[in-house]
Order: C-alpha cells, then sequence, then structure tokens
C-alpha cells in the first residue's frame, strides 16, 4: 500500500509542477520522460546493484578527496583550528581552490571538451543544452557554488530555460564534500549517493517542466556536428538564429597566470556569496523571532517559519510514502531543511534514527527527500554565486530564485517517492 502511495506521489509532484508551469504547451515530454527514466534507473543501479554503488563511491571519493587538497592552503592562512569556522575558513577557500583549477582546465581546453562531449550525449538524449546538462551533471559530485565555474562562459548568454535548469541543479543536488559530514552522522551513505546521482537527470526533467526551452538553445562552439547541421536547417526555414557564444578560451598567457586569474574570480565569488548570505539568514532570523513573539501572544511560544512548513509538508510527507504515524517528524526536517538548511535537518534526522524515533522506511524517504541545496538560503547564495560571476544575469537569478528552488525540492521529492518504490 505505501509503496503504492510512493507512486501515485511521483504523479502528484510532476502534476504539481505542471499546473506551475510557465508555458504548459511548450513542455517537451520526451525530455522530461528520458529524464525520470534516468532519474528512476540511476536510482535502481545505485540501490539494488552492489556495482553501481561501488562505481559511484570511488568517482565521489576521488572528487571529494581533490577537494580537500583546499585545506592545506587554508590552514596555512587561518591556522589549524580552521575548521572551527567551517563556512568562512572551510568551504570558501574550497571555491578559491576550485576557481584557480577551473582558470587552469579552461586555459589547457579540458573544460570545452567536457561541456561539448555531454552536450553531444544530450543532444541525442534529453535534447538539453551543454551548459545546463553539465552544470546539472557537475552537482553529483561538487556543490552549486562550484558547478557554475564549470559553465562560466556559457552563462551570459543561456536563455532563461537554461538558467533555471542551472539553478535547479543547484537546489536539487548536494556537495560531495558534506556527504561525507552526512555520513559522520549515521546517515545511510549508499541512499546518500543514490540520492545525489538521482538527482542529477531528474532536475533536468523537472526544471523543463517548470520552465519549458520555448525558444533556441545558446548552443556553444563545440558543438558536433549535427547541431550545427540543425542551426543551418533553421536559417532556411527562416526561424530565429540560435545565439552561439564565442569560444571559451581562456586570457591568461601561461598555466600560472590561468590559476591565478581562476583564483582571483574565487574570491570575488567568496565575498558575494558570504554578503548576501549574511543578509538572507539575518532577515530569516528577524521573521523568526517576530513569529516567536506573536506565538507567545497567542499560546504557541514555537510558532516560526519552519513550524508553520511542518504542517504544510505533512501532506507532502505523506504522499513520498512516508507511513503516517512518521509523517509529523519528517515534516518537520522537510521545513528545517528548507528555511534553514540539510545540514541541521540531517541533524535532527540521524538523532531520530539514533532514537528509533522513527521507522526504517520513514528514514530512507526522509535520507533522499533531504538530499538536496533547496533552502532560502540557498537562493541567496546562487544570487551570490550566477550574479557575481555574470552581473548582468543577477536580476534574472533573483526573479527564478524561488521557482526554482521548489523545482529542486520536487526533483528531491520525487526521488524520495522512488527510493519509497523500491525499498
Amino acid at each position: 500500500m505505501e509503496r503504492a502511495i510512493s507512486l501515485i506521489g511521483i504523479l502528484i509532484f510532476f502534476g504539481l509542477a505542471y499546473l506551475f508551469s510557465v508555458n504548459r504547451r511548450a513542455i517537451n515530454w520526451r525530455t522530461v520522460t528520458i529524464g525520470f527514466l534516468l532519474q528512476f534507473l540511476m536510482g535502481l543501479f545505485v540501490l539494488k546493484l552492489p556495482i553501481g554503488y561501488q562505481i559511484f563511491k570511488f568517482i565521489g571519493d576521488l572528487v571529494t578527496g581533490f577537494l580537500n587538497f583546499a585545506d592545506a592552503g587554508a590552514e596555512f592562512v587561518f591556522g589549524a583550528d580552521f575548521r572551527e569556522h567551517f563556512f568562512a575558513f572551510k568551504v570558501m577557500p574550497t571555491v578559491i581552490f576550485f576557481s584557480g583549477v577551473i582558470g587552469l582546465l579552461y586555459y589547457l581546453g579540458v573544460m570545452q571538451k567536457i561541456v561539448g562531449a555531454i552536450a553531444g550525449l544530450m543532444r541525442r538524449t534529453m535534447r538539453t543544452s551543454g551548459p545546463e546538462t553539465t552544470s546539472c551533471a557537475a552537482n553529483i559530485f561538487i556543490g552549486q557554488t562550484e558547478a557554475p565555474l564549470m559553465i562560466k562562459p556559457f552563462v551570459g548568454r543561456v536563455t532563461l530555460s537554461e538558467l533555471h535548469a542551472i539553478m535547479t541543479g543547484g537546489f536539487a543536488t548536494v556537495a560531495g564534500g558534506v556527504l561525507a559530514a552526512y555520513i559522520s552522522f549515521g546517515i545511510n551513505p549508499e541512499q546518500l549517493i543514490a540520492a545525489s546521482v538521482m538527482n542529477a537527470p531528474g532536475a533536468l526533467a523537472m526544471s523543463k517542466v517548470f520552465f519549458p526551452q520555448t525558444g533556441k538553445f545558446s548552443y556553444d562552439s563545440v558543438l558536433d556536428e549535427e547541431l550545427k547541421e540543425d542551426e543551418i536547417a533553421r536559417k532556411e526555414a527562416g526561424e530565429e538564429e540560435v545565439l552561439i557564444p564565442p569560444e571559451a578560451a581562456s586570457t591568461a598567457k601561461d598555466p600560472i597566470g590561468a590559476i591565478a586569474d581562476g583564483a582571483i574570480q574565487g574570491i570575488q565569488l567568496v565575498l558575494a556569496i558570504m554578503a548576501i548570505l549574511i543578509a538572507f539568514l539575518a532577515l530569516i532570523a528577524a521573521i523568526n523571532a517576530f513569529l516567536g513573539w506573536l506565538g507567545g501572544l497567542i499560546g504557541v511560544p514555537q510558532l516560526s517559519m519552519e513550524f508553520l512548513l511542518s504542517y504544510l509538508l505533512f501532506p507532502l510527507a505523506f504522499i513520498m510514502g512516508v507511513p503516517i504515524a512518521d509523517c509529523a517528524n519528517v515534516a518537520v526536517f522537510l521545513g528545517k531543511k528548507i528555511i534553514l538548511n540539510e545540514f541541521i535537518a540531517y541533524t535532527d534526522l540521524a538523532e531520530a534514527i539514533s532514537n528509533s524515533a522513527i521507522g526504517a522506511r520513514a528514514a530512507t524517504i526522509a535520507t533522499f527527500a533531504l538530499c538536496g541545496f533547496a533552502n532560502l538560503g540557498s537562493i541567496g547564495q546562487q544570487i551570490g554565486v550566477i550574479g557575481g560571476m555574470v552581473p548582468s544575469r543577477r536580476d534574472d537569478v533573483a526573479r527564478l530564485g524561488v521557482r526554482a528552488m521548489i523545482a529542486g525540492s520536487f526533483t528531491n521529492f520525487v526521488s524520495a517517492a522512488i527510493a519509497g518504490l523500491l525499498t
């Protein structure tokens, strides 16, 4: 019965996405269907086949281990206790380090080849563009602050639909680095890895329901010949010309200069991210303080934004397949995840698991449902990241923020419902 509810839940989440779509007639159901099938099959591969889990665990460990080399620089600058200020001195140096690495990879021409290869593959399956697909795929291993760096030269020319997909991918996934923290809490590692993998194609599918592609893709100059032939055919038919950005080439004169340029750009991103996060989280704290005061007057001292959301999200927990006895607890986790962040929600989930406060099925579904950066603070973070890279797109990111965050949340909920079907 609970598995049947999970199946119904999947239909409901896509139905709600369809209801709130900006253009229902423009939805490409081929893209959506194939994206969902990839999401389901990846879940089946990682959840049911040990070899699938081992493959993605190996890749994730390699990427996470490489990013941890940023600790050497952070420790030299901030001292051995730099992890005590985790976000400022641990997470932010990783952004600087990764930005420098990406600068080098662009100088060497590696990133252009990656974008082109993935674009060609996805053109034949989901019919999505290289930049949006690369960003979403990268989110399997790296976070929403680093993934957009991989497509930086293309961000200024992507369409609104592509930008929405890039943002949704960031909201729907978590960084490989924080997976280790969640595992240390006692959260099931196989389920975390499965959720991270499933959410990449799932984010593209869900995004293309919320915000379908209505114009032409911003294809880049490294696409395969099939796309170029399509471009010629459109011109002959008198259709709108597809925007082709200039070759994504580094302006650095040598590898050292490329690394330095990337690191300096990383510093600019760090400042933008930190400033906007401070403003957003401070505003949320102020709203919760007001709600707490108001709740005290009416006899509900625990009144807060996450408390209210926990009631609103109770039905969503139920349609994911959570046993009704555990829906209230899972709804609270979801509320804390959206208002605060998934780190706090996973801490509470781990405590509930250790205390046997929720059942195994509810714990599994909650693990998948929480595996994403979709929260209010992340809206500010994405404005800082993408707006910091391309200031001309800051208004677009701000306008799409809430919609993309909801799309990212729905992606997590669909993955959770799929997990309910498979467990």
